[in-house]
């Protein structure tokens, strides 16, 4: 009996299905690209970020119609702004007919108050809910979210007032640069590992400390030494995020490297940066998959109320 249990539970592991990743690029990686006839289109964009083995990009519903998502055989993940309650069925309705497999919002201001952040976070979770869409918010500058401090608080406001945990997108490079961090960066980066498991959407754009974009690559094609040490925290990142995964799961991330101010004019190129990540991603999840196993589900407590 207890052999043919141990058969069982192994049929069980072969048949589960890993968690997936899924690299996406950022169509603001690609911004000023072109030749000498002008900088590409959208579409030609596009067409180089699938040759280059991206499975999707990043953009958002202002840039294209919904029929460019469609032609370029790609997942599209939607990033818009949200000002408040009264936005959110409108533009989350415009972003379904384009198809987005997830979204990012980007909520509010960096001045905005807990009370008033908890209260459009849970209009948005709402509204998703209804239309049945994968939505996230995410931490990032010159938002609600802005600082770790305003980030956790809206966090656990959510929670309170919902009795479940708030789905975020991960951009680390913003509160390593409001704590001038030093490597190794995952004991300070990460104080919720619990809300990175939950979350599906985490940006990759290298960073140090002291600035929320360092390239990847160096002279010669090297890695650089400040990219190994975020690398290292992306692998750790990876290995957390896995742990909980059950069969299946898909995690998005965009290896980013964006114009504006982001990027200075002593950088290389990129493209070849963000592939060159996506590399180095890849290799981080084959090394932690193959630890993997479906996580244990977690029996309801004796006594505990079923809401």
């Amino acid at each position: 009996m207890a052999k043919s249990k141990r058969v069982k539970k192994k049929r069980a592991k072969q048949k589960a299905e890993p968690p997936v990743l899924r690299h996406m690029c950022s169509v603001g990686t690609l911004m000023g690209y072109g030749d000498k006839r002008g900088e590409w289109t959208i579409p030609q964009k596009l067409r180089r970020i699938r040759n280059a083995g991206f499975d999707g990009f990043l953009g958002r519903v202002t840039m294209f119609p919904p029929e460019v998502v469609e032609e370029s055989g790609l997942i599209f993940a939607c990033t818009t702004d949200m000002g408040g309650p009264r936005e959110v069925e409108r533009k989350l309705k415009r972003i379904r007919k384009y198809g987005a497999r997830v979204v990012n919002v980007q909520m509010l201001d960096h001045d905005t108050g807990t009370e008033e952040a908890v209260a459009c976070a849970r209009e948005v979770m709402r509204v998703a809910g209804e239309l049945e869409m994968d939505v996230s918010i995410e931490v990032h500058r010159d938002t609600c979210t802005e600082t770790p401090e305003k980030a956790y608080a809206l966090a656990e406001g959510f929670e309170k007032a919902e009795r479940r945990p708030l789905k975020m997108t991960w951009d680390f490079s913003h509160p390593a640069v409001v704590k001038h961090l030093s490597p190794p960066y995952f004991k300070r980066l990460v104080e919720r590992p619990d809300l990175v498991q939950l979350a599906n959407q985490i940006h990759f754009r290298p960073f140090n400390g002291h600035h929320a974009m360092v390239p990847a690559l160096g002279r010669g094609g090297k890695l650089t030494p400040e990219f190994k040490d975020c690398m290292e925290f992306g692998d750790q990142l990876l290995a957390l995020w896995l742990k909980a995964a059950p069969p299946g799961r898909e995690l998005f991330v965009c290896p980013e490297q964006i114009a504006g101010g982001y990027h200075l004019s002593v950088f290389g190129d990129r493209f070849k940066d963000v592939k060159a990540i996506k590399a180095e991603l890849q290799k981080s999840w084959r090394r932690n998959l193959r630890k993997w196993k479906p996580p244990r589900k977690k029996r309801a407590k004796k006594g505990a109320r079923r809401g």
